[in-house]
């Protein structure tokens, strides 16, 4: 997760300094405001993988010296499958379209739908082994 964190700084640290040099130049608050916008959204990815880093053991990608072996093995749980995903990106658009057109009828039926589908997604049910 340090790889990341490193990243994701470089990045805030890219859109901070564009953010300033497109106010100075540029002198449009807009496009500013959405600069410093996006860098404070990086920013808070860089600091949460920052977060996890100190409290998880070391990967073999965050060692330099680390050899290809060092990855082999198992890397976790990983769910076979679901289509709440599918239900929940589709109900999603469906929003969007209705947002789009302000339709106030389509934005009562997609909120509802979306609300169906985060909860099917979050309370879903997996019969047989666990895995944890």
């Amino acid at each position: 997760m340090k790889v990341e964190a490193r990243i994701f700084n470089v990045i805030t640290v890219f859109f901070f300094l564009s953010a300033i040099v497109y106010g100075l130049w540029a002198k449009e608050p807009v496009g500013t405001v959405a600069l410093i916008l996006v860098g404070g959204l990086s920013l808070i990815i860089g600091t949460y993988f920052q977060f996890v880093a100190r409290r998880i053991e070391e990967r073999p990608e965050d060692n330099p010296d680390a050899e290809i072996s060092d990855g082999a093995g198992e890397l976790g749980f990983f769910s076979p499958g679901s289509y709440w995903p599918v239900g929940l990106a589709a109900a999603a658009a469906f929003a969007g379209i209705a947002l789009a057109f302000f339709h106030v009828w389509m934005i009562v039926i997609a909120v509802g739908v979306v609300l169906i589908m985060v909860a099917g997604l979050v309370f879903e049910y997996h019969t047989g082994p666990s895995h944890h």
